[in-house]
């Protein structure tokens, strides 16, 4: 079924609403027209859809199941619990879902390299995999925070045979990681295309990217009412940096009667510098290339953002998620550092799944959830597996055994 949503937004400018467009240097206006084209034109290219279709099929292992988490749903004592289980797409997280597709763009295109940033390294691990598969060079910037912090995906990517540049600037983060990115693209626009790693960016990248990942949303729909009888979820969640994960899965139900929730990284407290809930405490702004809802200081500029999961710590977030927010579609929702470190020794104890810490906030979100309405089921977005955070979790919170009495004394 092709929602109706789906058909009306964004519009031929880009726009949801009133974020979205596209906000470019000269030297890219002409090259991004030609991306916009292209795509247009594959997007309902037989040729494109069939290519696509057999790729998930064969290499990446779709469709990825719908599994209810008996032992957790139990152990919360409040509602159902149903995991969408991205970890196990290949690669591991959702994000071979479009690199794979602007790869075959890129080939379409005549390209010769992908270019892209990435925070937690699934983008650039998923981006590197796909220019192995295709034959393409692919230089990935990433932040020389995130480069220590997430040192598997790190290694990953080169044995890949990408080559990955250290983002020195600023922060260190994702933000410096588009920056360096940006910088690079420019100077190889005729060879290069710069595969955007979510629902940002300017026009057209955050309708292509919401169209590959939307295949999460349309599995999910069909294997959760398959597994209840034609029953629908009562609340669907997915964590949000830029929003490609949760624009994926809620696709899938814009148009049903399915409460949808945006999990923000709540970090270490409410103050600027110390989470990355843009959509909570943010405001309009424009940030690479696109109009949106931004974390500003008081002079305006990109404030210094925190998370644990450096998926998630991006002073912005996607046009359409900001749209949606505002139209009163999607609640914001958030979970702190702690909660989500416990969310993720809970399901990895209760279930046997490490989930990525990206992901394990918006698991956090929904048990806190499955207590108010212990009557409802909880569809979430697991969107990536954990290996590349056992590192860095152990050696910063420890081995934490997780019980349910955890919830009753918060």
């Amino acid at each position: 079924m092709k929602h109706q949503y789906l058909k009306h937004q964004p519009d031929e400018e880009g726009y949801f609403g009133e974020y979205g467009g596209s906000f470019l240097p000269p030297q890219l206006v002409e090259e991004f027209d030609r991306i916009t084209e292209a795509y247009m034109k594959l997007r309902k290219s037989h040729d494109f859809l069939s290519e696509l279709r057999r790729i998930r099929k064969h290499y990446q292992g779709r469709p990825t199941p719908v599994y209810h988490a008996k032992r957790l749903s139990d152990a919360v004592g409040g509602a159902q619990l149903y995991f969408k289980r991205e970890d196990l797409n290949h690669t591991g997280a959702h994000k071979l879902n479009h690199c794979m597709a602007e790869a075959l763009l890129a080939k379409y295109m005549g390209k010769t390299k992908l270019i892209a940033e990435t925070g937690a390294g699934q983008h650039g691990v998923a981006l590197a995999t796909a220019a192995a598969y295709f034959g393409l060079e692919c230089e990935i910037h990433m932040g020389e925070v995130d480069i220590a912090k997430e040192h598997p995906n790190v290694v990953r990517m080169q044995i890949l045979g990408a080559q990955v540049v250290p983002a020195t600037h600023g922060l260190r983060t994702l933000k410096e990681a588009v920056d360096s990115a940006f910088e690079s693209y420019v100077k190889q626009l005729d060879s290069a295309l710069y595969a955007i790693g979510s629902v940002v960016g300017p026009h057209p990248f955050p309708l292509m990217v919401r169209d590959f990942q939307s295949v999460v949303g349309i599995e999910a729909r069909e294997q959760y009412m398959e597994m209840t009888d034609g029953e629908l979820p009562d609340h669907v969640v997915a964590c949000v940096g830029g929003g490609s994960n949760a624009m994926g899965i809620f696709s899938g139900f814009i148009d049903d009667p399915v409460e949808l929730y945006a999990v923000e990284p709540l970090g270490k407290s409410t103050r600027l510098g110390d989470h990355a809930a843009t959509l909570e405490y943010g405001k309009a702004g424009v940030l690479h290339g696109f109009k949106s809802i931004l974390l500003q200081d008081e002079k305006g500029e990109p404030a210094p953002v925190h998370s644990v999961a450096s998926g998630l710590d991006y002073p912005g977030v996607g046009p359409e998620q900001a749209y949606l927010h505002g139209i009163g579609r999607v609640h914001v929702a958030g979970a702190t550092d702690e909660e989500t470190i416990d969310a993720f020794y809970a399901i990895s104890q209760y279930e046997g799944i490490i989930p990525a810490l990206e992901s394990a906030h918006a698991i956090a979100y929904a048990m806190k959830l499955a207590r108010k309405h212990p009557n409802d089921a909880i569809l979430v977005n697991l969107s990536g597996r954990g290996d590349k955070d056992i590192d860095y979790v152990v050696e910063t919170f420890g081995v934490r055994e997780w019980s349910p009495e955890k919830l009753n004394n918060e």
